[in-house]
């Protein structure tokens, strides 16, 4: 064998090994990519307490929306369906959990977040979303299933720790007070059988779950509120009421009523305290907004 084949014959194994080096360094060392985190939330209640001032309850169910935002961070508009997430349920129990798990789309798109409660399956269109509150308020129960809480928060980055929805009260809260005025004592008036109806509201209503807002629908009725010591408490769609009968007390049979218009604001508490009184049939009335808006809201029924 001459020099130059001697020379050709060892400098192949060397190519040879050293090109499946090169192989092996690229299959023992591939690309990882990153883990999805996993989509959590928690929940403020501000405003009105719930029924019992605690805020939400075990079981409680609400929905939740979430839409991704653009490569520039610009919000896109919440849709019913072709969201990130679309109206998946969560239920309470110390803390939130969906059905099934929701991720993150990546670690680095922002989005936004819209909650409601209670939660409801089918909703065709999330800017008229139909709620209706009971006409029979009359116990705990009925009066939290009148219950409406909507929240969102904007433009938040991919997070491994719960993303805290603050929840806002969007309905009114009625509160009614009955007094002894002239004619009663408090004691005979604890000693009666009292009764209380709220008049002249629209029960149902259309609502945005993106902006809150909140549309009083069909014909008014009347609501049986919710007796808690020694308070009236009702739930009432936000709106306009024209003059009417809008609180009737009972008493013993007897029936006082305040003829008034009102305003409900979503998100107030209005409290009414009614004092009965035989002098005139009926009774004197003073309204204290739950909010001090400097005007004496007071009026007197016949």
């Amino acid at each position: 064998m001459d020099i130059k084949n001697l020379m050709a014959y060892l400098i192949l194994p060397i190519a040879i090994t050293s090109c499946s080096s090169v192989g092996n360094d690229t299959e023992e060392d591939p690309v990882t990519p990153p883990t999805k985190k996993e989509i959590k939330i928690s929940t403020n209640v501000s405003g009105i307490t719930r029924a019992t001032d605690t805020g939400f309850d075990t079981n409680d169910k609400c929905g939740l929306y979430v839409v991704n935002r653009g490569i520039d961070n610009s919000s896109s508009a919440l849709k019913a369906t072709g969201n990130h997430v679309d109206n998946m349920r969560f239920t309470y129990s110390g803390t939130w959990t969906p059905d099934t798990p929701i991720y993150w789309m990546d670690n680095t798109t922002h989005a936004d977040f819209y909650l409601y409660f209670p939660y409801q399956s089918g909703i065709s269109d999330v800017n008229a979303m139909s709620f209706s509150v009971k006409t029979d308020q009359s116990s705990e129960s009925a009066y939290k299933a009148s219950e409406l809480l909507i929240g969102s928060v904007k433009d938040v980055a991919p997070t491994e720790s719960a993303v805290v929805i603050n929840a806002k009260h969007v309905l009114s809260q009625m509160v009614v007070n009955v007094a002894a005025g002239n004619g009663f004592t408090t004691e005979s008036l604890a000693a009666a059988n009292v009764g209380v109806t709220i008049n002249g509201t629209k029960v149902s209503a259309t609502v945005d779950i993106a902006t809150s807002a909140v549309s009083a629908t069909g014909d008014a009725q009347s609501i049986k509120p919710w007796n808690t010591d020694g308070a009236w408490k009702a739930l009432v769609i936000p709106q306009n009421v024209a003059e009417t009968n809008l609180i009737t007390v009972n008493v013993d049979g007897k029936d006082y009523n305040l003829k008034k218009a009102f305003t409900f604001v979503s998100g107030k508490s209005h409290k009414f305290t009614v004092t009965v009184s035989k002098t005139n049939n009926g009774i004197n009335v003073n309204i204290d907004g739950w909010e001090t808006d400097d005007t004496d809201n007071g009026g007197v029924a016949e």
